[in-house]
């Protein structure tokens, strides 16, 4: 019998400060001397392919600021300013923005949702000494990336590592400490793995985590990847179906995503294989069809699931917006409440060594349940999901503890 299937993936004075915005961080405040400010850009995309993460990024940013301010935009005193920047998920136009940025003596900065984004911003982060709080991109890459460079959502190996977790629990498996191998199931045996992603960072990334965690135990990975300005998707669909994969890992962002899945299932991709991916956002969740009972979702995050005042705090926020919380408002709310937390321990004058002494090992609750972040390298432990369509909705199967899911701690750049 076929087993089912799984894919991978702004108080006024606050909305005061977010609504500063403009082409070029040369015309950012610098406060002047003496003045206790702290000055934060938001580099994502709020145009291209990946403009509705960019948007679900800054809602999220804007609502975790107000609710760790108080509603006031100030930490201790401290006003912070936020200036936000369109990438257009353009590493080169990332890049000058960050240069810019640091040359104007902004401290931190934030984003992005382009991963191809974001290694580029990394390094120039470290050459300037500027904190970056990266997210949402999710390539492994940025922990451990360096000094200044940590993250305010789940990377890549989290997504992979769900997933295994739910493959065990179907299989009668029980997963062991590392998190690679299973006891009493199949174990992967003799099992082929497909992974089906778009040829960018994101894409390789998946590609790179599903060898290193489920390609073990006999399990061979191969991959399919699209160029991702595709939008015809048969000769793709076809590849993965005549690979004969026992799963298909669908890792697929932006807005081809409801092409994809129809010429999936077009192509009987569906009926032949287990497939797994990620839950997407919310305007994605029509594009399944009648995919949806053919598929269990692994999710970074299900709108609604989580009820504690951190969520509660961005429902209230949200609903006098007119907007609903969506896959990375999330990573906004973590990014701000790190900013805070680096603020609020280093304060205006404090350096950016100190502003790193202050993230690092840092426990905190998001609107997903507690995060911490690591301070060996910077990657942000926290729990993952298991969910399922109920209706026009997902809601949540499973918990999955932080170190159910916490990758391999790695040695900072």
């Amino acid at each position: 019998m076929r087993r089912p299937a799984i894919t991978s993936l702004a108080a006024a004075a606050v909305a005061a400060a977010l609504a500063t915005s403009c082409s070029s961080p040369g015309t950012a405040a610098s406060g002047g001397e003496g003045a206790e400010e702290v000055e934060v850009a938001l580099i994502t995309s709020t145009s291209g392919p990946l403009a509705s993460y960019g948007e679900q990024y800054l809602r999220g940013f804007e609502a975790g600021l107000d609710h760790a301010t108080g509603g006031t935009g100030k930490i201790d005193g401290v006003e912070i300013k936020v200036s936000r920047y369109d990438d257009g998920g353009d590493p080169a136009k990332g890049v000058s923005l960050a240069k810019k940025s640091a040359g104007q003596g902004v401290r931190i900065i934030a984003g992005t949702a382009a991963s191809g984004v974001a290694t580029q911003i990394a390094p120039v982060a470290a050459q300037n000494k500027v904190l970056y709080i990266s997210g949402p991109a999710a390539t492994d890459a940025l922990t451990g990336a360096n000094k200044y460079t940590f993250r305010s959502g789940r990377q890549t190996f989290q997504d992979v590592a769900t997933a295994q977790r739910i493959l065990e629990a179907q299989e009668g498996g029980e997963a062991g400490e590392d998190g690679k191998s299973g006891k009493g199931g199949k174990g992967g045996k003799g099992r082929k793995v497909v992974v089906l992603a778009q040829d960018n960072a994101f894409g390789q990334a998946n590609v790179a985590a599903v060898e290193s965690v489920l390609g073990t135990g006999g399990t061979t990975v191969d991959s399919v990847l699209a160029p991702p300005s595709a939008t015809d998707l048969t000769p793709t669909a076809t590849k993965v179906k005549a690979a004969g994969p026992d799963m298909v890992f669908v890792a697929w962002a932006g807005d081809t995503a409801q092409s994809m899945w129809t010429t999936l299932d077009q192509q009987g991709v569906l009926d032949a294989a287990t497939v797994v991916t990620g839950l997407d956002s919310r305007a994605s969740y029509p594009v399944f069809g009648k995919a949806r009972d053919k598929v269990t979702l692994l999710a970074h995050y299900v709108p609604g699931a989580i009820d504690n005042p951190e969520a509660k705090a961005v429902e209230e926020y949200f609903g006098k917006k007119g907007w609903k919380t969506d896959l990375f408002t999330p990573d906004g709310f973590n990014a701000a409440q790190m900013v805070a937390q680096a603020v609020r321990e280093a304060g205006a004058d404090g350096d950016t060594d100190a502003m790193v002494k202050a993230l690092e090992g840092h426990t905190f609750a998001g609107i997903k349940g507690e995060n911490t972040v690591r301070a060996g390298d910077h990657a942000l432990l926290q729990p993952m999901f298991q969910a399922e369509f109920d209706g026009d909705a997902p809601k949540v199967v499973q918990t999955l503890d932080a170190r159910e899911v916490a990758p391999a701690e790695k040695k900072i750049g």
